[in-house]
């Protein structure tokens, strides 16, 4: 099944600069059944025909060929019986509907299904209701739309950042930074006052503050407080957080206080940008990255932290149903032991692992930026990975971990593909 779903992808490729993930293919040719019988709605209207199969409806509606199996059918009937239209939950018990069920009588006509049940119940469907939520329509669909990027791309696209008031006082100011937030999974607000309570502020805006063993609200200095390369004053290789949380943290936030000193500029990364040069140029290993899981472990004992977190999955993360890629897990420094990959695979994994870290490492792919007091980032960790060069003096960050699900929450309420 992988394979084919990459093949299926491969076909669509047209280039990778600055464009949406993924393309996919429309279905070939529909298969049909010999015995069974087209009937189209009517002869001057070519965009709809069905078919009845011993267990299925098979609709082409435009050029969406649908199979829609009959329990599916009846379970996602939307009549007042079978779905609460105020609370937006179904009603009708699932586990009632006979496994063996099949339509007593089907009628299209040029906007609607009607399919009537042996129990003399009918069920409507919007024809471009069926197209959008079978599975033949999520298949062409992205979930979430994204334009990869390089440094260059990014770049020429003059990305604006949001002013903060804008951002927490008008619904346009937010949306403006949630669309460019969701494109390109990185985000500023500049104007911000330069303390963690302002910082706090500007979180609270799109989404819950995830408080982690790291706390609420951080602040982040080289004192090596905690048991993480990253309290010190040296360079950080690109990486995504919390890779050894069974959920990673879906968002990150950065806002630097004071720094005198020098360098510390901010490192960031398309991570699906530098996968798709992979499944491009070595679909092999993106299958494997995207298939064998792996443990990332934290463990820490200074001070009085003590902590032992684990997490397990790979480190590509794809919607099996459109091949879409919605998490990388990429983090040399917490990677555990490598004890879930059988010895004849292992090999492979490292070449893969590699193909994927030296896209990574392009320079190409690396946008520098210098985080100053008042401008603040937001990071999409499920995809782009940050880093750090070297540092010197005293450089203070305060920021916080966000919820996932909240901030994709606002962004559907502001009319958001999210």
């Amino acid at each position: 099944m992988w394979c084919q779903r990459l093949a299926w992808l491969l076909r669509g490729q047209h280039g990778s600069t600055g464009r949406r993930w993924p393309w996919l293919p429309r279905d070939p040719r529909p298969v049909l059944a010999a015995p069974a019988r087209c009937h189209p709605t009517a002869p001057a209207s070519p965009r709809c025909a069905w078919q009845l199969h011993r267990d299925h409806l098979e609709l082409r509606y435009e050029s969406t060929v649908m199979r829609l199996d009959f329990v599916w059918l009846r379970d996602h009937c939307r009549s007042a019986s079978c779905y609460n239209a105020k609370t937006n939950q179904r009603s009708l018990d699932t586990a009632s509907v006979d496994l063996a069920i099949q339509p007593q009588a089907v009628r299209v006509d040029e906007t609607t299904l009607f399919l009537t049940w042996p129990d003399g119940h009918v069920t409507r469907y919007g024809l471009e209701w069926l197209a959008r939520n079978s599975y033949e329509g999520q298949k062409q669909q992205v979930m979430h739309p994204r334009i990869l990027w390089n440094a260059e791309i990014y770049q020429q696209a003059q990305v604006p950042s949001i002013d903060c008031q804008s951002f927490l006082e008008t619904d346009e100011g937010l949306k403006e930074f949630l669309q460019n937030f969701l494109l390109y999974g990185i985000a500023f607000v500049e104007n911000v006052a330069p303390t963690k309570e302002d910082t706090e502020i500007l979180a609270e805006r799109i989404s819950i503050i995830r408080e982690t063993i790291y706390g609420r609200m951080w602040y982040f200095t080289s004192d090596f407080s905690r048991g993480d390369t990253a309290y010190t004053k040296l360079a950080l290789d690109r990486h995504t957080d919390t890779t050894y949380f069974q959920e990673p943290c879906g968002i990150q936030v950065f806002h630097c206080l004071k720094h005198e000193g020098t360098g510390g500029r901010t490192l960031l990364v398309d991570g699906f940008h530098a996968a798709e040069q992979v499944l491009r140029q070595a679909p092999e290993h993106f299958e494997l990255l995207a298939k064998v899981p792996l443990k990332h472990e934290y463990v820490e004992n200074v001070g009085g932290c003590h902590n032992h977190m684990i997490g397990v999955g790979p480190v590509l993360n794809v919607y099996p149903w459109n091949n879409e890629l919605y998490l990388i897990r990429y983090n040399n420094y917490d990677r555990a032991v490598i004890n879930t990959v059988p010895h004849d695979v292992v090999r492979r994994w490292y070449q893969a692992h590699r193909t994927l870290t030296a896209e990574l490492r392009q320079p190409h792919n690396e946008l520098w930026v210098k985080l100053k007091p008042g401008k603040v980032l937001f990071v999409d960790n499920w995809r782009v990975l940050h880093g750090r060069e070297a540092f010197t003096g005293y450089r203070q960050l305060c920021g916080c971990y966000l919820t996932r699900d909240d901030v994709l929450n606002t962004a559907r309420l502001l009319g958001l593909q999210a």
